[in-house]
């Protein structure tokens, strides 16, 4: 039995469901986001996830520029701050000098726990956002303090699959590029089902598996026209640190991490939602109870 059998529903009833709910408003007038606004069942649309993506963000702009800067701007200004005194120091080190082996060990020290650092708040962003955009498709509204909350409850599962991710994508790097990215694309969605239905960290690296299957290739130029984006943003940052630099370049660089984190995140979880209309034809709520 199909999923839509089992919810007694038919194409012709989706169209009616459809058309009734985009003109659905609060007894404000406010129009009510509701998950006919994701799209029919069918396939990965790139374009839809874009429209989403930027409506969610439109929607919910204090909400989700402050998570970005929460978890996203501030850790990257404070962190640029801490170890752009050792890049500098080593930019303007004599080359015919002897090297410093505890300068050496100090910087690396403080690179690797910066990077650690933001690698762990990146993964509170990405499930803070992927709370608040699934809440925010459902026709809800997500809270600052849920969100935060959901984030600080799936940090250690969330850190997990980050590790998880990053060493099996890194592992088929090295191998080939080609099978990393794959294996990367598969499990691309592993944080949203987690966040959304519970599985675990293995269960989720599964299940993101199967969602992705087919729609891998779309998958791949959604998130390379995203990069390409943020890379063409980054590169006029690099050219305003050349310029100017200090603290202004320091705090631009922060903006556009917040920014790029931001979009990065929303899109994702919007991906996720759209993966589950194109294969399963039903809304969240539904989708939830069935595998629950």
């Amino acid at each position: 039995m199909t999923i839509a059998s089992a919810l007694d529903v038919t194409p012709q009833s989706w169209q009616i469901y459809f058309e009734v709910a985009d003109w659905m408003r609060s007894d404000s007038g406010e129009i009510i986001m509701t998950t006919a606004t994701l799209g029919r069942p069918g396939r990965f649309e790139i374009g839809r996830v874009f429209s989403n993506t930027f409506g969610v963000i439109g929607r919910n702009i204090g909400l989700c520029i402050g998570l970005a800067a929460l978890f996203a701007g501030l850790p990257t200004l404070l962190i640029r701050m801490v170890t752009q005194p050792q890049i500098n120091a080593i930019l303007q080190t004599d080359p015919g000098a002897m090297p410093d082996p505890t300068a050496a060990f100090r910087n690396s020290y403080i690179t690797v726990i910066a990077g650690l650092i933001s690698f762990v708040f990146t993964l509170l962003l990405q499930s803070a956002l992927v709370r608040a955009t699934i809440e925010d498709l459902n026709g809800k509204r997500p809270s600052f303090g849920d969100c935060i909350q959901i984030a600080i409850r799936f940090l250690l599962p969330t850190l997990a699959i980050g590790l998880l991710v990053g060493l099996g994508a890194g592992i088929g790097l090295m191998l080939l590029i080609v099978p990393g990215v794959i294996l990367w694309l598969g499990w691309s969605m592993s944080v949203p089902v987690l966040i959304q239905e519970r599985r675990g960290v293995f269960g989720s690296m599964s299940r993101s598996r199967a969602l992705t299957k087919g729609s891998r290739w779309a998958l791949f130029g959604l998130f390379l026209i995203l990069i390409i984006i943020a890379m063409i943003i980054q590169w006029g940052i690099l050219l305003v640190l050349v310029l100017f630099g200090g603290i202004i370049a320091e705090i631009g660089a922060a903006l556009v991490q917040t920014v790029v984190s931001m979009v990065l995140s929303i899109a994702t979880a919007v991906s996720y939602v759209e993966l589950r209309q194109a294969k399963e034809g039903a809304s969240i709520d539904e989708l939830a109870e069935i595998f629950s």
